[in-house]
């Protein structure tokens, strides 16, 4: 008989998206993302387990990571752990298994004693991997909302903080993302025509708004709807970009709106590169970024800007070459497969 394959299904359950991931034999084999917005309710996480159903069918192992316990839809980090907990037993009955950071994996019921460790820990499932693979490195995984910032030494993860307060405070969490962060929320101000403008405090544009205008942005990583829930494009965004700055599209030309959104992109990378810095500390000069996520775009920028190699997580991730770009993408459900399918 042929021997029975080994399948791991690997979920980490944001707050803004669902990330699937399916690893046979050691390998991810599919993975995608659905946009999932917990601050709606828990149907939205059901509609997404739903949706995502035949990339975990047949698996013989679920194993998940989790950030979706910030959701406001919760009254405490502990009430969202265990609401997912219980989201998790009721529609995967089978055996699952629970990443609780330096814990390691363990099951629902222990998981729930362990509400601290399982809180927001899929950062360091993906530095785990990524510490077996590259050994010394700067790990940086920069998504649609965040970026996480962490050094890898001696082939361990050498983290500083564990809790989201204690990684703000370290700076290896940094609260601006690809697509999702306000524009507001990486500048208080932007160059327009030689005098420095003062932006609308208002949610009119996204930092998405600026990469699209740019050029940079894959649209299949903008999964939420625009800040006027109108079209996405360029002239869309750029009528979007103008609202911040109170002006009209046609006020300026393309290539005056080209650097405005470039001034935006760059205020974003001058946090994470200060963030970098601190975080990177007595790492080895040689040691490279190595960069997962949708904004490996800004992390290649990052690298050249501290002079360091850049490793895409795609490139060492065991995968097939056909979803390699988006088992990087969703980095930490990759992780999560990959490491509990090496205890089977």
């Amino acid at each position: 008989m042929e021997k029975r394959k080994s399948i791991v299904a690997g979920f980490d359950i944001g707050g803004a998206h669902l990330k699937v991931t399916r690893a046979q034999d050691g390998r991810i084999v599919e993975a995608v993302t659905i946009a999932t917005p917990l601050w709606l309710g828990l149907h939205t996480l059901a509609l997404a387990f739903e949706e995502t159903a035949p990339i975990y069918a047949g698996a013989d192992l679920n194993a998940f990571t989790m950030t979706g316990e910030l959701a406001d839809v919760f009254p405490s980090r502990d009430a969202g752990v265990a609401a997912l907990l219980d989201e998790i037993s009721t529609r995967f009955p089978s055996e699952n298994l629970i990443y609780a950071g330096p814990s390691g994996f363990v099951g629902a019921e222990q998981a729930a004693r362990l509400s601290a460790d399982v809180a927001s820990a899929n950062w360091h499932a993906t530095a785990s991997l990524v510490a077996k693979l590259a050994g010394d490195a700067l790990f940086v995984d920069m998504g649609s909302t965040t970026t996480d910032i962490i050094a890898i030494r001696n082939g361990a993860v050498a983290n500083d903080g564990y809790t989201d307060s204690g990684r703000l405070l370290s700076g290896e969490l940094v609260y601006t993302g690809f697509t999702r962060t306000l524009l507001f929320g990486v500048a208080s101000s932007a160059p327009v025509r030689g005098r420095l403008t003062p932006l609308m405090n208002e949610y009119f544009a996204s930092i998405a708004d600026a990469h699209r205008i740019l050029g940079v942005l894959d649209e299949k990583d903008d999964r939420h709807a625009s800040a006027d829930g109108k079209e996405k494009t360029v002239d869309g965004s750029i009528v979007r970009l103008a609202r911040m700055i109170g002006r009209d599209a046609a006020d300026l030309t393309l290539p005056e709106w080209q650097e405005i959104a470039r001034w935006f992109s760059e205020q974003q990378l001058r946090k994470i590169h200060d963030a970098a810095c601190l975080v990177s500390g007595s790492l080895a000069r040689d040691a490279p970024i190595v960069g997962a996520g949708t904004g490996r775009w800004q992390i290649r920028r990052l690298a050249e800007r501290m002079e360091r190699r850049f490793v895409d997580f795609a490139e060492i991730v065991l995968a097939d070459d056909a979803v390699r770009g988006e088992a990087s993408s969703v980095a930490p459900a990759s992780a999560v497969a990959l490491l509990a399918g090496s205890q089977l």
